[in-house]
């Protein structure tokens, strides 16, 4: 598969909840950073169970893939029966067919305040 179809199958294991299947496109060795929150998930275990022990409620819609050899930047939007809409832009590195790496910016629309001195210049969303 290339690059971008691992990081689409990564995405549609991730919404059937197939554990298993979502491990096995990832390196063993797999170092995943959340900037926003100051965290780092170090090996494919723990991400899997991350995300697997996530409360229930949430499905994930791709929104687009775009891919730039063995870098894949995803943006996925991930709205949750309880919790609300979040945002994701991750950017995946994929070597010898997993995932080896990654950085994802989780947010929800409109947490970030707009300053007031931008007003006159932006409308918003």
């Amino acid at each position: 598969m290339t690059p971008s179809a691992i990081v689409q199958e990564f995405w549609d294991r991730m919404q059937a909840r197939d554990w298993e299947g979502l491990g096995g496109l990832l390196a063993d060795d797999l170092v995943v950073e959340w900037p926003v929150s100051a965290e780092r998930i170090v090996g494919r275990a723990d991400f899997v169970s991350v995300n697997a022990e996530y409360p229930e409620g949430w499905s994930i819609h791709v929104l687009r893939i775009v891919a730039d050899g063995e870098v894949v930047v995803s943006e996925v939007e991930v709205p949750h029966d309880t919790i609300g809409v979040h945002r994701v832009v991750s950017i995946w590195t994929v070597r010898d067919g997993r995932i080896i790496a990654g950085r994802e910016y989780w947010t929800e629309p409109g947490s970030d305040p707009s300053p007031e001195w931008r007003a006159a210049y932006v409308r918003r969303m």
